[in-house]
C-alpha cells in the first residue's frame, strides 16, 4: 500500500510565516521580508494591483518550503512464502454414519451432520493447501480432486449425504483412491509443495473392497504420505432413523456400533499419521485442529518499501509559479511606464 511521507517535515512549520507576510505587506509599502521578486510586488498582495502576480509568488514560495521538507511515496511490498500441502480428505458415506450419537446443543444430529461443518471450517483455514476429498461405503469415489478452490469444494461437501453410494465400509479401497490422486498431484508439485498426506474419518471396520486397510497403508508409506485417521461415533447401542420405501422418517431403532480402533492406530502408526478418537462434536473439531496445527508451515514474511522522491516534481513546480509571478509584475510594470 503506498504512504506519502515527509523526511524533514519541521519545514513545514515555515508556512505559518506565508500568512504572516501577507499582513506586513498589507502595512507599509516596501517588502517588509526578502522573497524572490518581493521588491517587484504591489502594496496589497490580494487586494489592488497585481493580485495574480502577489498570488503565484505566494504559491511558489509554499511549494518551495514543500520541497524542503521532502516528500516522497513509499510503496510497500510484502514477500511471503506460500508452500502448502497436498490434502486428501476421506470421508465415509456408510449407513452407519446416520447414528445420532451427536449433539448440536441439545438437538441430536447424526455422524455425518456433525462431520460437515469441521470439514468446511478445516477446508477454509488452508488456504495455501490444494484439497481433495474422496467419499465411500461399499466402494470408494473421487468427490473432488486437489483444488485451490476452496469455496467450491466446501459446497462440493455440504452435499454430501448418505446413500449416495451402495452400502458398506471399504477402508482399504478409499485410502487407495486418495493415494491415486496425491500421486498425480505430486507430478504437478515441483517443488511447489511442502509434501502430502490424507485424512480419513470412519465409523466402522472394512467390510468391503479388494484392497486390505493395511496393506493400503503399507502403500501410502512406500509413497512417504501420512495418513491422520479419526475415529467417529460411540461404541455400544445408538440410535439410528428408520425409513420407509419412500425414504420418508417413520421412526428410530436402537443398534449396535463399533468402530474398528486397532486397525486405525495401525494405519496411522504404519504412515507416519496420527489417530483421533472423536466421539463427540467437540472431539471431532479438536482432532481436525491437532492435525491443522501439526501439519501448518509458518509462513516468513519479508517487507520492504521502494521510495520515490518528490522534491524533483515539487521544486519544478514552484519554480514555474516564481516564474509566471515574475512574468505577470514585468507585464505589469510595462503597462504602468507606457
Amino acid at each position: 500500500m503506498d504512504e506519502i511521507t515527509l523526511v524533514d517535515p519541521w519545514w513545514l512549520i515555515a508556512l505559518v510565516s506565508l500568512p504572516l507576510i501577507a499582513w506586513l505587506r498589507s502595512r507599509r509599502a516596501s517588502a517588509a521580508i526578502v522573497l524572490p521578486f518581493a521588491g517587484n510586488w504591489q502594496r496589497s498582495v490580494f487586494a489592488g494591483g497585481s493580485k495574480l502576480a502577489s498570488f503565484f509568488a505566494f504559491l511558489g514560495a509554499g511549494l518551495i518550503i514543500v520541497a524542503l521538507a521532502r516528500p516522497q511515496i513509499l510503496d510497500y511490498e510484502r514477500q511471503t512464502k506460500s508452500k502448502g500441502y497436498d490434502i486428501m480428505l476421506v470421508l465415509d458415506l456408510s449407513s452407519s454414519m446416520l447414528c445420532e450419537d451427536y449433539k448440536d446443543g441439545l438437538k441430536s444430529i447424526n455422524r455425518l451432520q456433525a462431520v460437515k461443518p469441521v470439514l468446511s471450517a478445516f477446508i477454509n483455514k488452508r488456504d495455501n493447501d490444494r484439497i481433495g476429498l474422496v467419499a465411500f461405503a461399499g466402494q470408494a469415489y473421487t468427490v473432488a480432486p486437489l483444488t485451490f478452490d476452496h469455496r467450491w469444494l466446501s459446497s462440493q461437501t455440504s452435499r454430501l449425504s448418505i446413500g449416495l453410494i451402495e452400502d458398506g465400509t471399504a477402508i482399504g479401497d478409499a485410502i487407495g483412491v486418495a493415494l491415486s490422486r496425491l500421486q498425480e498431484g505430486a507430478k504437478e508439485r515441483s517443488g511447489e509443495r511442502e509434501g502430502a498426506f490424507a485424512i480419513l474419518l470412519t465409523d466402522g471396520a472394512n467390510t468391503a473392497g479388494s484392497i486390505e486397510p493395511v496393506a493400503a497403508a503399507e502403500l501410502a508409506a512406500d509413497n512417504r504420505i501420512a495418513v491422520y485417521t479419526i475415529g467417529a461415533g460411540r461404541d455400544g447401542i445408538v440410535s439410528m432413523p428408520r425409513f420407509n420405501a419412500r425414504n420418508e422418517r417413520i421412526g428410530t431403532v436402537r443398534v449396535p456400533s463399533q468402530t474398528d480402533e486397532p486397525t486405525l492406530k495401525e494405519i496411522a502408526r504404519i504412515t507416519g499419521g496420527e489417530f483421533h478418537r472423536a466421539d463427540n462434536s467437540n472431539t471431532i473439531r479438536d482432532a481436525f485442529d491437532s492435525i491443522d496445527q501439526t501439519r501448518k508451515i509458518e509462513f516468513e514474511s519479508h517487507q520492504y518499501s521502494v521510495t520515490t522522491e518528490l522534491f524533483p516534481y515539487v521544486s519544478i513546480a514552484a519554480s514555474i509559479m516564481l516564474f509566471a509571478a515574475l512574468g505577470i509584475g514585468a507585464l505589469n510594470r510595462k503597462e504602468a511606464l507606457s
